[in-house]
């Protein structure tokens, strides 16, 4: 739904609240004008009364002296009507304006005085979709109150949803013990009293109490509201919503905060950033905001809250086989220090409910019927967004049959925009111990109609048990200001005992489908797994690479070494052939020395001859002699003996090769 088409329904909305508001306020100066002049009637009706009364005595009995005025008017003197701060014309016009022709909750009876069993407090059980407040200090009745509206509205056939942060409402859920205090007090106020115990299912937030575990997926919540309950602003919102889109289209479930923390984690890794790469991407610090959020918000008891199964909120639309409506009680043991829980469930149920109810406009009665109690902690620490989301569904809400009804110590404690959509109002005593209180106190009483009443000093005189009353009528009105006695409730007043609490809610038909969490795979695990399968990928790819690059190594060694055995056989090759150069020039020499030697013989041998043998001989001797002789001059030079070396060395294979 796009923003503009819901900017105009909230205008239309608004419109339409103004609207009404405005009618009421007629209907109300209306309401007022007659009651004037009924009151201004029975005046003039008194007044002749008197007259003919005081005429009548003094022919009667001249002597008899005048009557006490004050004690006509003292409380508590048996004077009736004219015995408290109401004329009989007030208290006529508070019988009338708390008439009913449809069905109503009675909440009590007027007191004057004494309490006038004749004049009953009620409100028409249309109106309570209109919302209401029950308000008073520590101790004044008012979770009473709400135990004697949500009794009368169960046997109405309304379900009630109740919030029992102490514990006190649970006693509803067995019937209450007779007295003769408390038969005296419901015989003074005309309430026929019998004990009589009430449907009740019992659940908690999550595992934290002993009842049926509500709980809620992070994906069921959604990102709008969650951002709302994170206090985060508008760009860290819009991440938010971006992860969420990005869950869905990748089949990653969001079940709980640890879901939720693993995908923006991995959004925000080497490994996933690419991910949202084509819609924007994610800043580091946004995420680092809202994972700081969300351990905060996880710290304060929420990861109890979010996981599966996921109730489904019909459950707190239903009756009893006996068509009573059942009365759902959310244990809320130590809330006190956790608010933003309280809260998280509330807006939640509120949104949930908003979306899957149809639209019915002004019902005879209400679907469903919310009580509130220690409203303060709903609103303590509450951000401007979270209020606008509590006054927004507050206001429309009331379209889909839903009555909501705060129960607190203050009005002060709820908030002005809040306040101002609330129809009917029960006001326990108030204390003014301080200038703050005192002020409190002013600007309490100047939300009221006008009445005959000193509010200020009723309010801080009202005894426990008793409220100032004001609701809104079957035409939807502000009834006459009532200083009213509250019924007595038909249940326990004590807390119902642990081990019956137990064996109501083992006994319940919801405890088999929720009582048991569900760790599904969501995206914790999957995510998990995905960089667990990266992980293995990169080691082998790492691997391979270590493989590859070792192989490309070792041919690179062994080209070095190949090109290394080349070069070296290639330099000794080269000396080779220098040494067999070398050899070769110096057998050159050598040949040529011994040519030259050849021809110095044979010069030698052709100069003389012998012609005898021994001369022969001689010459044969001498001529080898001659030979040796000159072989000897060669082979001993220097030239020559460097030749005999080195024919030895190629011989011998010593030649150095290099």
């Amino acid at each position: 739904m796009t923003d503009p088409l819901d900017q105009a329904r909230a205008e239309a909305a608004a419109a339409v609240a103004a609207a009404e508001q405005a009618k009421r306020d007629a209907e109300a100066a209306l309401a007022r004008a007659q009651q004037l002049a009924a009151e201004a009637e029975a005046a003039a009706q008194e007044a002749v009364e008197a007259e003919q009364d005081a005429q009548a005595a003094t022919t009667a009995a001249p002597d008899a002296g005048a009557a006490d005025p004050v004690a006509a008017a003292r409380p508590g003197d048996g004077g009736g009507a004219s015995s408290g701060p109401l004329s009989s014309g007030a208290v006529d016009a508070v019988r009338a304006g708390y008439a009913t022709e449809g069905p109503a909750l009675e909440i009590g009876s007027l007191v004057n005085g004494d309490a006038l069993a004749d004049v009953p407090v009620r409100i028409p059980l249309g109106m309570l979709n209109r919302h209401g407040l029950i308000a008073g200090a520590t101790g004044t009745g008012k979770t009473k109150t709400l135990q004697v509206l949500a009794e009368q509205l169960s046997a109405a056939g309304v379900p009630v949803f109740a919030a029992d942060v102490k514990g006190d409402l649970s006693g509803l859920a067995a019937p209450g013990e007779s007295g003769e205090k408390l038969l005296a007090r419901t015989r003074g106020i005309g309430q026929d009293w019998t004990p009589l115990a009430a449907p009740a299912e019992f659940f908690s937030l999550g595992d934290g109490g002993p009842g049926v575990p509500v709980r809620a997926t992070v994906s069921g919540f959604g990102p709008i509201l969650l951002s709302k309950v994170l206090g985060l602003n508008d760009t860290q919102e819009s991440s938010l919503g971006l992860v969420f889109h990005y869950a869905e289209q990748a089949g990653l479930p969001l079940l709980d905060l640890a879901d939720l923390r693993s995908v923006l984690t991995y959004l925000t890794s080497d490994d996933g950033k690419a991910e949202l790469a084509e819609l924007g991407g994610l800043s580091k610090a946004t995420v680092g905001v809202v994972l700081r959020e969300l351990i905060t918000f996880a710290d304060q008891g929420a990861d109890a809250f979010f996981g599966e199964p996921e109730i489904d909120t019909a459950v707190f639309l239903r009756t009893a086989a006996d068509g009573r409506g059942i009365v759902s009680l959310l244990e809320l043991p130590g809330v006190h220090d956790r608010p933003a829980l309280f809260s998280t469930f509330l807006m939640w149920l509120l949104a949930d409910l908003y979306n899957d109810l149809p639209e019915v406009g002004d019902l005879d009665r209400p679907k469903l019927v919310f009580f509130f109690d220690e409203a303060h902690l709903l609103f303590a620490g509450a951000s401007d967004a979270f209020l606008d989301q509590v006054t927004r569904t507050v206001r429309l809400i009331r379209s889909k049959g839903v009555g909501i009804v705060f129960v607190t110590q203050t009005p002060k404690d709820v908030p002005g925009d809040v306040l101002a959509q609330l129809g009917s109002r029960i006001q326990h005593q108030l204390r003014a111990f301080t200038p703050d209180d005192a002020k409190a106190l002013r600007a309490t009483v100047s939300t009221y109609p006008t009445s005959d009443y000193d509010l200020g000093a009723v309010l801080t005189s009202l005894g426990t048990g008793e409220a100032v009353v004001t609701v809104m009528n079957e035409k939807g009105a502000p009834s006459p200001v009532a200083w009213t006695r509250v019924r007595a409730p038909q249940g326990s007043m004590s807390p119902l005992p642990a081990d019956e609490m137990s064996a109501q809610v083992a006994a319940s038909s919801l405890w088999p489908v929720y009582g048991t969490p569900v760790d599904r795979d969501s995206a914790r695990e999957m995510l998990a797994r995905k960089l667990e399968a990266a992980a293995l990928r990169r080691r082998e790819l790492d691997e391979a690479t270590a493989r590859d690059e070792a192989l490309v190594l070792q041919a690179k060694e062994a080209a070095a070494r190949e090109k290394h055995d080349a070069a070296a056989l290639k330099a000794a090759e080269k000396e080779r052939k220098a040494a067999q150069a070398e050899y070769e020039r110096q057998q050159r020499e050598f040949e040529k020395a011994e040519r030259a030697a050849a021809s110095t013989r044979a010069r030698r041998s052709g100069g003389s001859t012998r012609s005898s043998s021994s001369s022969g001989r001689g010459r044969a001797d001498s001529g080898a002699g001659g030979a040796g002789g000159v072989l000897g001059d060669v082979l001993g030079s220097s030239a020559g003996k460097t030749i005999v070396r080195e024919v030895v060395k190629g011989i011998f294979g010593t030649l150095r090769r290099r």
